[in-house]
This record gives C-alpha cells, sequence and structure tokens, in this order.
C-alpha cells in the first residue's frame, strides 16, 4: 500500500495520492510491511511514532520526503502573542496541556525537565534544561533568571575545556546573547526573551515542546526506512550509555534501518540514536549513588545479552549522506544498539558548540560497544570532539573521513582491539586521545597530536569475533598498536605530557599512579624503557620480569608495531622503527571548501616518495593480544589496504599517507563533496 500526506490533506480521508493524510502519524499508524508513506512539502509539527517495522530486507516500510520538496518534522510550536515587558524584553505564555505526549514515558514539560544523568558535570548547581526557544531558526541561551534576561548585551562568551589545562576560559567572539528564561507553573509557562532589535510579534518564534520527530515509542520494530527529511527543534534528553538514549530520530532498539538524505540540526543533546532501550538502566548512578557508573555501564551490557542483544536482533542500520550540525551533545549516539552498523558519507559540524552544559559523553559521533560498526568516508568539523568510540571498540573500521577544526579529532577509550584507523585526515592540532590498546593506523595524515594513557582501574569486555558473545574483561595497557605508512606533522601545541607529534611516545612509560605503586615494589628494570619493539621482545619482557599473575603483566608495557611512517616539521618517530623518512618543513596542511566541495592543500617533501613501504593487508597486522582475533573485515574476509581515500589505486611500494595520486611539492586535493 502507497500511503501520501500534505499540509493540507485530512486524516478521515483515505491517505490516497488524490485525498492524502494531513499528518505523517496517521500514515505511521497504518502502514506495515512493505507499505511506503510519500510526504509532499511543507512543515509538519509532530511526534511520528510509527506503530509497525517492516519484516526485512525485502519487506521495508519506507517513509520519504516526495522527490525535490522540502518536508520538515518540527519538535516546536509556533509561540505569538508576545507582550512587551519593557525594553526589548518581551514574555509569552502556553498552556502546559501543549506539552503533552512529549517524552516517551509519561507527560514531560522540557521547561521543567533538567540536561540531567550520568556523566553530565556542568552546570550542576544552576543546570540548563532540554527546553529551547528559537527565532527565525536561531536558538537562543537559557538564563537563570528574569534579571539576567533584562541584562543580556554582547559580551565575550568563553568555556574552559575539561581536558585542557587552561586556567582562563578560551574566549570566543563577541556576541549579542540572546535570552530565555521561563517560569513554569501548574497549568501553564510563561516565558521571558530578549529578542534585543527584533519585535518577535513579527518574526517566526518557536519553543521545542516534543523530545522526537521520529521514534517508535517501543522497541523492535525493524527494517524502516526514512528518506529525504529535514527535522529540527527537539527536545531530546542527555543520553549517556547507561541510560534510555532517544535522540530526535532514531530505531529504539530495532534492526536493519536506514536513514539516508536527511538534514538534522538543532537537537537539544542528540540527533541521531542507534541507542540502548530503558530496561538494562537509566541513569542509576545518579540517581541511587549505589556503584559509580562504569559498575552500572558493565551491568548493562550483560542485561541486555540476556535480554537477545545480537546481530540478529539488533543493528546493521545504515545512516548515510545526511547533515547534521547544531546539536548540544551529539550527531550521533549509540550504546550497543549500534552494532554492524555503516555510518557513511554524512556532514556532521558544529556539535556541542554552544557550551551550555557539559559532560563526559559529548561528540559528533559518540558510540559505545560499537562491534563491527564501519565509519567511512564522513566530513566531520568544529566539533567539540569529532568522533568518540568508547567500549568494546571491536572490529570497528574508520576509514577515509575527514577531521578538521575540532577541539579533538578522534578518541577511542578502554578498547582491546581489533580496530582499524585507515586513509583519514586528522588536520585539527588535537588528532587523537588513544585511550586504549590492539589499534591499527594505517595510511593517515596527521597534523596534530596523540596522547596515550593506560587505564588499569577499569575493565572492560571484549568479544567472539563479529559477535555480542562475550568472553572476557580486560584493562588496557597501552600499547599493541600497529602505525604503518602515516604522515605525521609537528609543530604543535601539546595538550598533556603524554601528548606527542609522532610516535616517539611509544617510547615512554605512560604508566599511571597506580600502576608506579606497583612498580615500587617489584623493581622491574624494563618498566621506564617504553613499548617492546615486537612482540618476542614484549614475551622476553615478561619471562625477564620474574614469577607472578597478573601484576607481571602490569609491570612491563606492551609492543608497539612502527614501520615506513613520514615525519615532517619536528614530529619524532619511535626507536623501534627501520623503515622511516623526514623532512624539515611544514607541508602546511589546510582544508578549503568550495562550492560544497572539499580539498586538501599540502606541500609534500621529496622524501616522502623515498619511504620504504609495502602494500598493506590483513595477515600483516597479527593479533592485538587481549582478544587474539584478526583485523579482518566484517564478513570475516581480508583486508588488502589497495586503495587511497579518493579511490585511486595503490602501487606495491605505496606513498605513505592517504594519497597515492600527488607530486613533490603544492597539491590540491578534492577528498569531500
Amino acid at each position: 500500500m502507497d500511503y501520501f500526506v500534505s499540509v493540507t490533506g485530512d486524516d478521515f480521508g483515505p491517505g490516497s495520492k488524490e485525498h492524502p493524510f494531513k499528518t505523517i502519524s496517521k500514515a505511521a499508524s497504518l502502514a506495515v510491511a512493505g507499505d511506503s508513506v510519500t510526504v509532499g512539502k511543507g512543515t509538519y509539527r509532530e511526534w511520528v511514532k510509527p506503530a509497525n517495522g517492516g519484516s526485512g530486507e525485502d519487506k521495508r516500510i519506507v517513509y520519504r520526503a516526495a522527490k525535490g520538496e522540502k518536508v520538515i518534522i518540527k519538535g516546536s510550536e509556533e509561540l505569538k502573542g508576545w507582550k512587551n515587558e519593557g525594553g526589548s524584553v518581551w514574555s509569552a505564555s502556553v498552556p502546559n496541556s501543549i506539552f503533552k505526549g512529549a517524552a516517551s514515558y509519561g507527560e514531560c514539560n522540557p521547561f521543567a525537565k533538567e540536561v540531567w544523568g550520568d556523566w553530565v558535570v556542568w552546570p550542576l548547581e544552576k543546570p540548563v534544561h532540554l527546553g529551547d526557544l528559537y527565532l527565525n531558526g536561531k536558538s537562543f541561551y537559557e538564563a537563570q533568571s528574569l534579571e539576567e534576561v533584562r541584562k543580556a548585551e554582547k559580551r565575550l562568551t568563553g568555556y574552559n575545556p575539561p581536558w585542557t589545562k587552561h586556567e582562563e576560559p578560551i574566549l570566543e567572539p563577541e556576541q549579542t546573547v540572546y535570552q530565555w528564561f521561563a517560569e513554569v507553573g501548574r497549568a501553564e509557562t510563561k516565558i521571558y526573551a530578549n529578542f534585543h532589535e527584533f519585535d518577535p510579534n513579527k518574526e517566526l518564534v518557536e519553543i521545542s515542546v516534543r523530545q522526537s520527530c521520529f521514534y517508535p515509542d517501543r522497541t523492535g520494530l525493524d527494517y524502516i526506512t526514512v528518506q529525504g527529511f529535514e527535522m529540527c527543534q527537539a527536545a531530546s534528553p542527555w543520553a549517556p550509555p547507561t541510560a534510555d538514549q532517544p535522540g530526535m530520530i532514531g530505531p529504539h532498539w530495532a534492526k536493519g534501518w536506514i536513514i539516508e538524505d536527511c538534514i538534522f540540526h538543532d537537537a537539544k543533546c542528540s540527533a541521531v540514536s542507534l541507542g540502548k532501550e530503558i530496561s538494562t538502566g537509566d541513569n542509576d548512578c545518579t540517581h541511587l549513588r549505589e556503584k559509580p557508573g562504569y559498575q552500572y555501564q558493565m551491568e548493562a551490557v550483560f542485561r541486555a545479552k540476556k535480554n537477545g542483544w545480537s546481530k540478529e536482533k539488533i543493528g546493521s542500520h545504515i545512516i548515510r549522506n545526511n547533515t547534521i550540525y547544531d546539536c548540544g551533545q551529539n550527531g550521533i549516539v549509540g550504546h550497543m544498539g549500534c552494532i554492524f552498523s555503516r555510518i557513511e558519507h554524512n556532514h556532521i559540524y558544529n556539535i556541542a558548540v554552544k557550551h551550555e552544559y557539559f559532560g563526559y559523553e559529548i561528540a559528533g559521533i559518540k558510540l559505545h560497544a560499537g562491534i563491527d560498526v564501519q565509519l567511512i568516508g564522513n566530513n566531520i568539523h568544529n566539533c567539540t570532539l569529532g568522533t568518540w568510540f568508547d567500549w568494546q571498540t571491536q572490529g570497528v573500521r574508520i576509514s577515509g573521513n575527514l577531521y578538521y577544526a575540532n577541539d579533538r579529532d578522534l578518541m577511542v577509550e578502554v578498547s582491546h582491539g581489533p580496530y582499524i584507523v585507515d586513509n583519514n585526515i586528522f588536520a585539527s592540532p588535537y588528532n587523537f586521545d588513544n585511550i586504549s590498546q590492539g589499534g591499527a593506523y594505517i595510511h593517515n595524515l596527521c597534523c596534530g597530536t596523540m596522547r596515550r594513557e593506560q587505564v588499569i582501574d577499569r575493565s572492560t569486555p571484549y568479544h567472539l569475533p563479529h559477535s555480542t558473545d562475550l568472553l572476557g574483561t580486560a584493562l588496557v595497557f597501552s600499547g599493541d598498536d600497529r602505525l604503518y605508512q602515516n604522515i605525521f606533522v609537528g609543530g604543535q601545541e601539546t595538550f598533556t605530557p603524554q601528548s606527542k607529534s609522532g610516535t616517539d611516545g611509544y617510547d615512554e612509560c605512560i604508566m599511571n599512579s597506580l600502576c608506579k605503586e606497583m612498580n615500587t615494589w617489584a623493581k622491574t628494570p624494563q618498566l621506564n624503557t617504553g613499548c617492546a619493539r615486537s612482540w618476542q621482545e614484549y614475551k622476553d619482557r615478561i619471562k625477564e620480569a620474574g614469577d607472578g599473575d597478573h601484576d607481571v603483566f602490569m609491570r612491563v608495557m606492551q609492543a608497539a608495531y612502527v614501520n615506513g611512517n613520514h615525519y615532517c616539521f619536528g614530529a619524532k618517530a619511535f626507536s623501534g622503527e627501520k623503515d622511516n623518512s623526514f623532512a624539515k618543513e611544514n607541508p602546511s596542511v589546510k582544508i578549503l571548501e568550495e562550492k560544497g566541495k572539499f580539498y586538501a592543500e599540502f606541500t609534500a617533501d621529496e622524501s616522502l616518495f623515498k619511504t620504504k613501504t609495502q602494500l598493506i593487508e590483513t595477515a600483516m597486522l597479527g593479533r592485538p593480544r587481549i582478544c587474539q582475533f584478526r583485523f579482518d573485515a566484517p564478513d570475516e574476509s581480508e583486508i588488502v589496504f589497495n586503495r587511497d581515500i579518493c579511490g585511486n589505486e595503490r602501487s606495491q611500494s605505496p606513498i605513505p599517507g592517504p594519497f597515492e595520486k600527488i607530486k613533490a611539492g603544492k597539491n590540491k586535493i578534492l577528498v569531500w563533496e
């Protein structure tokens, strides 16, 4: 059955092309496997909750915007009838009934509900709320009082990222501060706002009233396709891995969704959610304060597995060709529900740059337990953190992506591999937080620093290959990484002592205080020699460390496998690297945007082309020490790194870095469009 929807339609009609429905929700209440819903141009202010899912790849339910037409689903409502309160401050009221059904579980007024939950760290004393106000599509800042709204003026704004050593805030450009403040009563909510030079009765003013735009209110609705929509202005809640994780759009713990060719923006927290549901825990650490969040997260994994978390039931989504921007927490978020998914050719930017709140779950893409996720060919820039893979980063491939102008580009945390990072451009000053082990970094252009640390106070899970079946848990000792045929550029500020441009950081022992305390009685001379230079050397060091069990492995750094890299402008090499090359000059890497096309501009030194290299493939990468599984594809096939970021075929002696078709001197390469 093919259903049609139009803003001029009628929900009491048949939903045909000649007599369409008025709301998408009406069609969504009827569509079953094999049906399609085509939506005509216009703005739809509703939360679409599909009643049914498809039954397989060949029997999907397809929701699509009509070809060539702009279809917008908003989580907001217009707010009219503004009254002047003196100067540029105005007020308007809405009945609280407007918020009915605004959240997944019961009624919720987003102007009364806080950005709150596990790992929210700021602000705590005066938290911000899920509601927001928009003037001609631009969101305001929340004030803490009516007095603050009255004093809103043009001033410098700034923030102090918790991961830096800066004592003073990093100042942003001077801007006019547009603020709102809400008084929530029993029957109505009154909103005050400073509109400065604008008259709100002559402009489009909207307030967010719904949690989501397209999100089932129950789990298990599989094989749904969403194509070509714009969605915005949803009051989506904080989405840590220990909570229910609603987004502006998402499958809500299901399998086989395709979300493509859409525009998502202005989610209060997260736009696209591939995350977990509520039964395995919902902010229990913040609610109960009985165990650390880490422990509740571990329990969520075991509970989910008991409840059927598997490739057969969950994940395998495709998120492609979307534009995602101006969201407070994430462009894409997910814990466990993201498994076996492909995230490809999305443009993600301006995530968590409003700085209204901060917590440790913020990134352009933030995934926990992303088993076999393939992150391919995305453009991620101007984010607080570009991409963050956290826990169980196993079978993951991060390939052909463009990162630039981020506070940090990529973080992989407390995982044991195997994971692959290849053919990417990392053009920000701070490229990597490598708080993991068992990664393979191949043919990347790395213009910034890498920070490495051990984590020996949190044991995290690993799995059988390409499976959710749990095999064990382990600490992160750091190292056990492969770094082959990358380009490293020096000259960047180091944000922490562990941050390095190049690979020489693997020559240093980075043991944290707990491990150093163990060293006081162990007295093992190898402790300060950094990573072993081979698997055999590592085993020899273990033997030399003497008798013992787990304490021996804590006292010896794992091996690093480094070769064929090119270092320029002061970047330094690991002492165990045999084949490499060096250039003194700065390659002056720049990312340029010209009419929707993104170019990498850089200068290649002659020495780059003289580096001794070889074509890298799965068999050459060995196996990570902890899980002992190959660096292969999700279908268990071999990977041969024989294509560059542009798709060009590599020679048997390829050029280090992501480009094969370049020349000595200045180059300008189209890398994303």
